[in-house]
């Protein structure tokens, strides 16, 4: 499964990918609405490939960090959450599992617009994809080793993680309710609230 890249490539391109050839892909992919419609593509299962997304959202292969951004922009765009949980890079011809140390996104900057319920929160990932938190895209605090575990869902399952500078913007931006008889801190994008935590 495993083919050597052009040599004309750059060399901060890993050596070497299976048949997802990034600099063939790219003029493939150039007129495919992106991300791309990983959804609709049923290729067949072509195994595991060493491919690593780091719990701060940088890109590795045998190792070795994916330093060219177009590169990330590209594999991110064809990623799919499997329903047993597996992260896989999806093309109309191949499926290739890879690993995921937390989530396969991290959000990185927050721009805020509006008040209260009329709020608007969008997120900028480490791809460069701009995410607004609202239905379709939910934020949730989840708990981990008892510190918690900000997400942010961004489509077909697959999650951001909040960066820790970001978080504390939202709790900058919170407001305290009472739900259920609980002090709770939450923030509103598009219409929706969402829960931070309780206050002890």
């Amino acid at each position: 499964m495993m083919t050597r890249l052009p040599t004309d490539l750059p060399t901060d391109v890993p050596a070497e990918i299976p048949n997802l050839e990034p600099e063939r892909l790219l003029r493939a992919l150039d007129s495919v609405p992106q991300p791309a419609p990983v959804d609709l593509w049923n290729p067949p299962w072509c195994g595991e490939i060493d491919i690593l997304i780091a719990r701060d959202g940088r890109w590795y292969h045998e190792g070795h960090p994916f330093l060219r951004h177009t590169l990330v922009q590209l594999f991110s765009s064809l990623l799919r959450l499997e329903p047993d949980g597996r992260h896989v890079l999806v093309t109309p011809v191949e499926k290739l599992g890879i690993r995921v140390e937390d989530c396969p996104f991290v959000a990185q900057l927050l721009e805020c617009e509006g008040l209260g319920q009329d709020q608007v929160l969008r997120f900028t990932l480490n791809t460069g994809e701009v995410v607004s938190a609202g239905r379709n895209h939910p934020l949730m605090v989840e708990s981990l080793t008892n510190e918690p575990h900000p997400v942010l869902m961004v489509r077909g399952g697959l999650r951001a993680l909040i960066s820790r500078s970001v978080f504390y913007q939202l709790v900058e931006l919170a407001e305290e309710q009472d739900i259920d008889g609980r002090a709770v801190l939450v923030v509103w994008s598009l219409g929706s609230r969402f829960e931070l935590g309780s206050l002890v």
